[in-house]
């Protein structure tokens, strides 16, 4: 949220969307996977221009912005915000605050100390629902009461149902629902880095550096190009 201090200008310190820990996505995997859940994803486009301004916004929840880019400024008019813009320092929190607004009157309550990982029950039936931001997660054993849900959001807000959990976050997820697991890998993630910094075809070693090498930033080039300083 957005704090005032002393000398009344705004700071953004705690203007942030909080985000569930890694374990707390791993957490909503393995129930799903004992518990023999479905898992969907969803993503919802153009996220935070869908939240609503905070009450603390401007002033008092209103805000002013200059002509966008391709405007010339009129005296005669003056342009005031509406929604939350990218770039504003408090957007993704405003969209936090307006999603969880949504998710409570479901009945959705957060779990434990994860603010982004909500449980609700439909119709005697468990759901979980795991947000990172735009991305959500959701798990239940009952394919209709899942399928409501997921529609009664997208409905909320504009995105696009992307099927089952397959891809998320940078991990690949493969369910075996015979044997009653679920495997979690990063190897197209992990592909990708070694290929952007050239080792993609190197043969590997299992000790990849000299024994007892001692690295120190002296060794590092005062003047690297930029495009290695960039990664």
């Amino acid at each position: 949220m957005k704090r005032k201090g002393a000398d009344g200008v705004c700071d953004y310190d705690d203007a942030f969307s909080p985000v569930p820990a890694a374990s707390g996505f791993r957490t909503i995997f393995s129930l799903a996977t004992q518990l023999d859940m479905f898992t969907n994803h969803v993503d919802i486009s153009q996220a935070f221009v869908q939240g609503e301004l905070l009450p603390g916004d401007g002033h008092n929840g209103t805000v002013y912005i200059s002509s966008p880019p391709g405007y010339e400024e009129d005296s005669q008019y003056i342009y005031r915000l509406l929604k939350p813009l990218y770039g504003m320092p408090s957007a993704a929190r405003a969209w936090h605050t307006t999603m969880s607004a949504f998710l409570e009157r479901e009945g959705c309550e957060t779990v434990g100390f994860e603010k982004s990982v909500w449980q609700v029950v439909f119709d005697g039936h468990g759901v979980l629902l795991g947000a990172h931001i735009n991305d959500f997660v959701f798990a239940c054993a009952n394919r209709p009461v899942l399928d409501a849900f997921r529609k009664r959001l997208l409905e909320a807000s504009e995105g696009t149902y992307e099927g089952p959990l397959e891809h998320y976050l940078g991990c690949e997820i493969a369910r075996d629902p015979v044997a009653g697991t679920t495997t979690l890998s990063q190897k197209h993630y992990a592909e990708e880095i070694l290929r952007s910094h050239g080792f993609w075809d190197i043969p590997p070693r299992n000790t990849p550096m000299k024994p007892n090498t001692r690295l120190s930033k002296d060794d590092c080039d005062p003047n690297p190009k930029q495009g290695f300083h960039r990664r």
